[in-house]
């Protein structure tokens, strides 16, 4: 049995606080063993290296050991693809203001990279170029950070996996066996931090090894343009550091670049407020006349780097850097009248939980109490307000108004007065 613990987005209102804060996923396998820490998403505009972890926190399960992991360390600057929204992350291990916006991430992520039960620590990175340790061009120099496992220094005095090179190397090998294309090839940086790389010194890496904790950096390279292979390479370099410390795993899924494509282009099902739900998998651009609240907005669904951003009038619906919808709203007030309503589908009678999305083959009717209003976006009937008990085909439906591309989910919306309550999503096969 696998044990899932989630620390969920959380709100700082402080002044200088980040507006997100990470999240943290710790499976644990029946058999105790070594514990890998891996954090994701420190510079916003790497994304191999948050949606990697992503699918490592979803997707994976431990049979032997423990996996920590962080797949959005620096959530306000994934989510829009900057570096850092307040400055580099990755240089604010050494010392860090009070008052800096990031103060209270950084305080959190070092109390767990020194927790006793933290083996080894990977922070994933897309760096440019591709590291070569001779000079050949622009693009494939010592200079370049891409396609290459980061170390600090050799060697670290620690009981457990201090051979850095060593374990780097191995990894590095094992990763070279498997390329997409022979120029994506791996090689291990020696920064020798504490002598000659002043800016590595901030790092969470090198805090890490002066603590005595095995640290490794893991860099894709941003010049592979294509996100699914450098998530493909991540996953890969993961799955050879659990080797190395006997963590036994298992996915659901063939790790090769088509299935990383794949899962990388399935959004889910998300939950807005508890009353309000959207499959972002076939969603349109856009939703217009979408109902909820001005601010506070909660969002929940399988995704680790799922968040609401509010631009401007409207709201986009984020997975990491990636928009996947935008939301037109029309202000509600917003309240949870019921959990379930009374549905006739296709002739049978059915109590369909709120909100949730439902399969239709011909025609649905809602059966609710006369002091709620139905509203069914995209149909009207003349002198009708209330479209309770109404039988509706997808026929009666204008499909400009659907949810979808496919134009097959449509919006049953209920009221009880001015109030919004809920929402269930008719889904036509």
């Amino acid at each position: 049995m696998i044990k899932i613990w989630i620390l969920t987005s959380m709100l700082f209102l402080s002044l200088f606080g980040a507006h997100k804060h990470f999240s943290i996923y710790k499976k644990q396998g029946n058999t105790k063993g070594n514990t890998l820490l891996v954090i994701g998403g420190i510079h916003g505009n790497e994304p191999g290296g948050y949606f990697a972890p992503s699918i490592l926190a979803t997707r994976y399960k431990i049979i032997k050991g423990a996996l920590w992991v962080v797949p959005n360390l620096n959530f306000d600057s994934d989510l829009r693809n900057r570096r850092g929204m307040y400055g580099d992350m990755n240089r604010k291990f050494a010392y860090i203001k009070p008052n800096d916006r990031d103060f209270k991430i950084i305080k959190d992520i070092k109390k767990i990279i020194l927790d006793s039960r933290v083996d080894l620590i990977l922070n994933l990175h897309d760096g440019h170029g591709f590291y070569r340790e001779a000079w050949e061009n622009s693009i494939f120099n010592p200079s370049a950070w891409g396609q290459a496992c980061i170390i600090d220094q050799k060697n670290i005095d620690s009981k457990k996996f201090g051979r850095l090179s060593d374990i780097a190397n191995s990894v590095a090998r094992e990763l070279n066996q498997k390329l997409v294309k022979n120029r994506h090839i791996f090689n291990v940086k020696n920064t020798h931090t504490k002598f000659k790389d002043e800016q590595m010194r901030l790092s969470l890496t090198y805090f890490a090894i002066i603590h005595n904790k095995p640290a490794f950096a893991i860099e894709t390279s941003k010049n592979i343009k294509q996100l699914y292979q450098k998530v493909f390479y991540q996953l890969r370099a993961i799955e050879g550091f659990m080797r190395k410390m006997g963590i036994k795993y298992s996915r659901d899924f063939k790790l090769n670049p088509i299935e990383i494509k794949k899962i990388l282009k399935q959004y889910g099902v998300v939950t807005i407020n508890g009353n309000t739900i959207i499959d972002l998998d076939d969603v349109k651009s856009r939703l217009r006349y979408f109902p909820i609240k001005k601010r506070d907005n909660d969002i929940k669904g399988e995704n680790p780097l799922l968040a609401i951003l509010k631009r401007g009038k409207y709201f986009d619906v984020m997975i990491g850097n990636k928009k996947i919808t935008t939301l037109m709203p029309d202000y509600k007030k917003q309240e949870r009248c019921l959990k379930t309503i009374p549905m006739i589908i296709d002739g049978q009678k059915k109590s369909i939980s709120v909100p949730s999305i439902v399969k239709v083959a011909n025609s649905f009717s809602t059966n609710i109490d006369k002091k709620y209003r139905i509203n069914v976006i995209g149909f009207s009937k003349k002198g009708i307000k209330n479209e309770n008990s109404i039988t509706i085909k997808k026929r009666d439906i204008v499909s400009k108004y659907a949810m979808d591309s496919k134009s097959r989910k449509f919006r049953i919306e209920i009221y009880y007065q001015d109030r919004y309550c809920g929402m269930v999503v008719v889904n036509f096969n």
